[in-house]
């Protein structure tokens, strides 16, 4: 006689496998299974449905600087060598270690972090440029830039518990956003290829750039004018400006994070802050 076994269910895949199973995790399932059931109290239509991620820190490294810290100051070196005037400036002076400072270093316990003088040097000697030259540079830097600890790009050193998250909302009917201090352009270039996330899904810091023909060819032109910081209270009305929706959800790790998560527990829908 022939018996017909039944197979066995499948045991139903674990959506974020490098979490530990503890209530951040259990938070974070919880959310999305009350955020995507009809009739759920916490049901938030597929429109409504927005994620908004700080980047440094929260999706990659920051230590011993922030990457793009690494970048400004590489750039610097090579701009001082063309550009001496540079040096008379006391905050590339600092950047690059030259008063006396460690600013320069590769040592791990440097934490070299932008002022707006700097940024603003940096603005200066990269004005005139368009926005697609900014861009290949940013490029052309990653692909040679080694972090000084791990020795590996630093598109590499990314965490793989944020990538999981951000599959698992996207699955699940969410728009992630990054919403960062960084700048938009530095962050454009690249974020599709290293976490999913469309270049226009990107809310940042910006500089203030012009329209101009050049020879015949339509471009956007930077300029040494520094026009938004997307920081603490400018989280906010950076979302405001770009995405024009309170999210869903946040996931910050700094103080500099801490409106935006306010902004987003604001909601009067189910909403889920991660720090």
């Amino acid at each position: 006689m022939a018996v017909a076994l039944a197979a066995p269910a499948p045991a139903p895949q674990d959506p974020l496998p490098s979490w530990n199973d503890g209530p951040a995790k259990q938070s974070i399932i919880a959310f999305v299974a009350s955020a995507t059931t009809p009739g759920d109290t916490g049901y938030i239509p597929p429109a409504e449905r927005v994620a908004v991620f700080d980047n440094d820190g929260t999706l990659w490294t920051e230590q011993p600087m922030y990457v793009q810290s690494a970048f400004i100051r590489d750039r610097l070196r090579a701009l001082a060598l063309e550009h001496p005037e540079l040096l008379e400036n006391p905050a590339v002076r600092s950047a690059l270690g030259q008063d006396g400072g460690n600013g320069g270093g590769d040592d791990e316990s440097s934490h070299f972090e932008p002022s707006a003088e700097l940024l603003s040097a940096l603005a200066a000697v990269h004005a005139g440029w368009t926005v697609e030259q900014f861009g290949r540079a940013v490029l052309d830097w990653l692909a040679t830039a080694r972090h000084p600890r791990f020795h590996r790009p630093y598109t590499d050193l990314v965490y793989q518990p944020m990538l999981e998250l951000i599959r698992y909302l996207q699955q699940n009917g969410f728009r992630t956003w990054i919403v960062s201090g960084g700048g938009a352009d530095f962050m454009r270039p690249w974020v599709d290829s290293v976490y999913g996330i469309p270049r226009e899904q990107v809310v940042g810091s910006t500089i203030v750039v012009r329209y101009e023909l050049r020879d015949t060819v339509p471009v956007l032109i930077r300029t040494p004018r520094i026009e938004f910081i997307d920081d603490e209270e400018g989280k906010p009305v950076g979302i405001h400006r770009s995405i024009g929706r309170r999210p869903a959800a946040a996931a910050g790790n700094s103080d500099g994070d801490r409106q935006m998560l306010e902004y987003t527990a604001g909601g009067m829908r189910a909403r889920l802050m991660l720090l």
